[in-house]
């Protein structure tokens, strides 16, 4: 997290601490960007060209506005930038197919926009991207420097490796595999995609040129010294970039056969149910009025859109690869500004990672947030997966202030479906107990029976 000292600009944030030209600091609660001297001439460059406004019109980068405060380090401060705030920070590793497809596809567009203005993007790195409105966005204005003619694309390693190699390796062998990017944090080696990759990806041109000769000429020459490198005229590179571009675009995935993905065609609510669970749910989110909320096992979003239909900035979290890119489709193709669907394993949640723990932020450290809902969720972290209900009570009360809630018997067909294959040592799975642990830390002001079910949905406040 980024912490002010006495009152004073903090030092660089954890994920920006790397780049010499400038960083991401905090005072008084606004993020800002300080610019070091070293960078003026590049920042300037992006302005005076008509660069920075093409890529705002086409919604390409954050906007900011030059500010009049104290930069966090003034003996090497050039200018401070307030960019406008994105309302929730995720990364690659939380992300669906399409999103991270469309976060590179953003990232070659901005480059070639780039170019057609004499600048290049010095790094493409998928953490520089988030999702703002609906729609994937660039928030790091350093992240350009001058073209000179005859010059390599420098950040090309980087993008196949944050972006080419996890999406081949989604396409060709299991989506779940983005989540080697939890574990490789400058994205994936070339080499180990290679290897993983199926012969048939081989076929392709450009995954053969950008993933399979691109490792094996980082294996040979990883060596030898290279004194000079190759020029490389625009064309050239203009080609480079469309051939990413082929790359990207040729590679697919389709939910199917996936777990929750259908949730909504076998939910054991009748018409009356779900439509007085939805009423309910409504009308809790009117009593609390959060700011922001979080779904929390949300599937493709059904409930999640109660809340982001009020304008509430809506995280819609599932565990199952196929909702969230049901979800998301969903999302892009209505343009919902307020809905943010992203993958997420309460059980084994987004960690801090990278230098100290610190250049990611845990899911814990991104909260709390005002209001949860966490509907026919309870009885898959209690039974399925062992969590007792005070640790569940315990978590979702480190994370929010307000929370909905429903509780599934043992009596309802779901939980008979996860009894149905092991043994149920699960005696403390029952209301009384789920109030009791429940009530330990939270308020329970309402609690209401779902018509037509045995299904009860609460909102509580912490305590």
């Amino acid at each position: 997290m980024i912490k002010e000292e006495n009152g004073l600009p903090s030092q660089p944030d954890g994920a920006s601490f790397r780049d010499p030209c400038g960083y991401i600091f905090s005072f008084e609660g606004v993020l800002y960007r300080q610019i070091n001297k070293r960078y003026k001439s590049q920042y300037e460059f992006l302005i005076e060209s008509g660069l920075y406004d093409a890529l705002i019109k086409k919604g390409y980068l954050i906007p900011h506005k030059e500010v009049d405060i104290t930069p966090s380090d003034p003996t090497i401060a050039y200018k401070v930038i307030q960019p406008d705030p994105i309302f929730f920070i995720s990364y690659p590793y939380e992300w669906c197919f399409s999103q991270l497809k469309d976060a590179a596809l953003l990232t070659l567009e901005i480059q070639k926009l780039a170019l057609e203005f004499g600048m290049t993007l010095k790094d493409s790195s998928a953490y520089n991207i988030q999702f703002h409105h609906a729609r994937p966005i660039l928030i790091d204005t350093l992240s350009f420097d001058n073209y000179h003619e005859g010059e390599p694309w420098i950040a090309y390693r980087q993008f196949c490796q944050h972006f080419l190699a996890p999406l081949a390796l989604m396409a060709y062998r299991d989506v779940r595999l983005n989540q080697l990017l939890r574990v490789y944090i400058d994205g994936i080696p070339l080499d180990l995609a290679s290897k993983q990759l199926p012969f048939r990806s081989r076929l392709r041109f450009p995954l053969l040129l950008h993933i399979h000769i691109h490792a094996a000429s980082q294996k040979r020459y990883a060596s030898q010294q290279v004194k000079t490198s190759r020029k490389m005229s625009k064309n050239e590179l203009l080609g480079l970039i469309d051939s990413l571009e082929s790359a990207v675009k040729g590679l697919k995935w389709s939910p199917h056969d996936t777990e929750w993905a259908e949730y909504y065609d076998d939910h054991n609510y009748s018409p009356e149910g779900l439509k007085h669970k939805s009423q309910l749910v409504s009308d809790f989110l009117d009593t609390v009025n959060p700011v922001s909320v979080w779904d929390l096992g949300a599937n493709t979003g059904y409930f999640s859109r109660l809340s982001s239909a009020r304008g509430t900035a809506t995280i819609s979290f599932d565990v199952d690869f196929g909702a969230v890119e049901q979800n998301y489709l969903s999302c892009r193709s209505q343009h919902e500004e307020t809905l943010l669907p992203l993958y997420l394993d309460l059980t084994n949640p987004s960690p801090g990672i990278g230098w100290r723990n610190h250049e990611r932020m845990s899911l814990i450290e991104r909260g709390p947030t005002d209001a949860i809902l966490a509907l026919a969720l309870i009885h898959h972290l209690a039974i399925s997966n062992n969590v007792p209900l005070n640790n569940v009570a315990t978590f979702l009360r480190e994370i929010c202030s307000w929370l909905v809630i429903e509780f599934i018997p043992k009596t309802d067909s779901q939980v008979q479906r996860l009894l149905a294959s092991r043994e149920d040592i699960f005696s403390n799975y029952t209301i009384e107990h789920f109030e009791n642990d429940f009530s330990r830390v939270f308020k329970i002001h309402r609690k209401e029976k779902i018509t037509e079910s045995e299904r009860f949905l609460y909102l509580m406040e912490g305590l």
